[in-house]
């Protein structure tokens, strides 16, 4: 039903407005007790064989929403109102912003991708902050937060920038991720080179134990998979000495090879998601699982359309998985279409839990 209702209404609109409308209806339906309990009943069943444990955050399952979807956390109950077990908001900036002009967002349907150019579009962290303190949870669900600067702020001055939006949302955040990956805004993926890693997440680190002294807020960083392997490997390497909980792999690629989409689209800069990335992305999850095992909570996102590219990406070492760009193309049953393909496949299996399956494939051919 909701792919011809694509085809007929979503696919002839401007992408950005129909995430607006989309975004709108889940807001509203999650506002109304009766609609989001039935809802939540279709959408999100719970399976005691999913549960799952993440740098130390106990969740109903692995598939959580990718950070760009809710920029402003401002639908966190309407997202687990749809089943998925963790949402990752922003990504925040230390300061607000428009984001680039638009037009900004693309389809590209035929490649079941999107490019886009938002630019970190948002709030800012300071109502980010006071929104997410004043929120009165209708569903549990883990709330991560994904940081990253301001497009003002020069690059010498981009530790204090996030600093400022560390302070600001760590004592809101379930977990907090460094974005240093996007690419669109002017020098950010410069901030991925160890030595302007280490000293970033250092201070972000330092950040949240000062202004959050009850708990350790779980640290994890987002990386591009335009990263040449040798620099996976040290930005594996700087997590392991620095004890952060996990990695991030991957967000959007400036690549464009092997495109079907007409070449107008394919020409348009930003950050490309969905499908195409699906190959680049489990690779670099394999190199950092076999990098770092287990000492290190990977997650995996970029291209994961249904369950057995969830259960691919479990195999080769991620404990959590997420998506974003397919729950464009697959609707309000994305979330529940994994769910039970991964019981079936996990029931089916040699193996007696999900963490068990964790890396699995890697560890057979170490």
């Amino acid at each position: 039903m909701y792919k011809i209702f694509f085809n007929l209404v979503f696919q002839h609109m401007d992408p950005e407005k129909a995430h607006h409308l989309a975004f709108r209806w889940i807001r509203l339906a999650a506002r109304v007790p009766v609609l989001r309990t039935f809802v939540a009943a279709a959408l999100a069943p719970r399976f005691r064989e999913l549960r799952t444990e993440a740098f130390g955050l106990r969740m109903h399952g692995p598939f959580g929403l990718a950070a760009g979807f809710d920029k402003n956390a401002v639908a966190v109950d309407g997202m687990a109102m749809l089943g998925f077990d963790h949402i990752e908001i922003g990504t925040v900036t230390g300061e607000a912003q428009p984001g680039n002009p638009k037009k900004r967002l693309f389809r590209l349907v035929p490649d079941r991708a999107l490019i886009n150019r938002m630019g970190f579009n948002n709030e800012g962290s300071l109502a980010v902050a006071a929104r997410l303190a004043s929120r009165e949870p209708v569903f549990k669900t883990v709330v991560g937060v994904n940081i990253g600067k301001t497009k003002v702020v020069p690059e010498a001055e981009a530790v204090g920038d996030y600093v400022k939006s560390a302070e600001r949302l760590a004592p809101f955040a379930d977990y907090l991720v460094v974005n240093v990956s996007s690419p669109n805004t002017p020098g950010l993926r410069n901030l991925q080179a160890v030595d302007h890693l280490r000293p970033l997440l250092t201070a972000v680190r330092e950040a949240a134990d000062r202004i959050v002294a009850n708990r350790r807020v779980p640290l994890l960083v987002k990386i591009a998979p335009d990263l040449a392997d040798e620099d996976v490997d040290a930005v594996a390497d700087l997590a392991v000495e620095l004890g952060l909980d996990g990695i991030i792999a991957t967000n959007t690629t400036i690549a464009r090879e092997g495109l079907r989409s007409a070449p107008a689209l394919v020409k348009e800069t930003g950050g490309l998601s969905g499908a195409p990335l699906k190959e680049r992305s489990l690779e670099v999850l394999r190199r950092l699982y076999a990098r770092v095992g287990d000492r290190i909570t990977l997650v995996g996102v970029g291209g994961v359309e249904n369950a057995e590219d969830a259960w691919q990406r479990i195999l080769a070492g991620a404990t959590l998985v997420q998506g974003y760009s397919a729950f464009v193309y697959e609707g309000p049953f994305y979330a529940r279409a994994i769910h039970k393909g991964l019981v079936a496949r996990l029931r089916t299996s040699p193996y007696a839990t999900l963490a068990d399956a964790v890396g699995a494939d890697v560890r057979k051919t170490a």
